[in-house]
């Protein structure tokens, strides 16, 4: 069984948690997210309305067993998002390379003969100072996703390190090749 979804999910000073059958809306000063879980999970509001409970409903499938716990780790990533937000930075690594904000896209200029524009999602900001590319926003997914599509314009490469990096990555180096004897 869940370790994790017997946990119930605290809800902090400052946050409104809203549970309509399956659809759960937090607010908080960050913004407001809202989403709907399966069926087969049972959410409801503690006796104090400071926290948040997941049970499973009914039978106790396989499945039911396997999203329990993960239902309670998105609405508990809701609450946090609302609350403090989530952060990505990028470090974009390469003589001349750059980016920049242009409406609601981020421009890059990664050593291809024309930028490579990536949408930007509703809900997510991107700051741009030099060489370090800063993604926030109260959605996890959606910070984590702009994260990935914008690392994967051009990934670090072995050998010299060049390309976008996450900026607390560790980027395993190549030696290379040897001339000579």
């Amino acid at each position: 069984m869940s370790r994790v979804g017997n946990k119930p999910i605290e809800v902090p000073a400052g946050v409104k948690v809203s549970v309509d059958g399956q659809t759960v809306t937090v607010e908080g000063p960050k913004g407001s997210l809202s989403r709907s879980f399966r069926p087969e999970i049972k959410i409801a509001m503690g006796d104090d309305d400071k926290s948040v409970i997941c049970s499973i409903n009914g039978s106790a499938t396989r499945q039911a067993r396997a999203l329990w716990g993960t239902t309670r780790s998105l609405i508990n990533n809701m609450v946090i998002g609302v609350k403090t937000g989530y952060e990505r930075s990028l470090d974009i690594v390469g003589v001349g390379w750059g980016a920049e904000v242009n409406g609601q896209q981020l421009k890059l200029s990664v050593g291809y003969a024309s930028p490579v524009p990536v949408g930007i999602p509703d809900g997510v900001q991107v700051k741009v100072d030099k060489q370090i590319v800063r993604i926030s926003g109260p959605d996890k997914q959606a910070v984590g996703q702009m994260a990935a599509m914008t690392r994967a314009v051009r990934k670090p490469e072995p050998y010299n390190g060049k390309g976008i990096k996450y900026t607390d990555e560790v980027i395993r180096r190549k030696q290379g090749k040897q001339f000579g004897s």
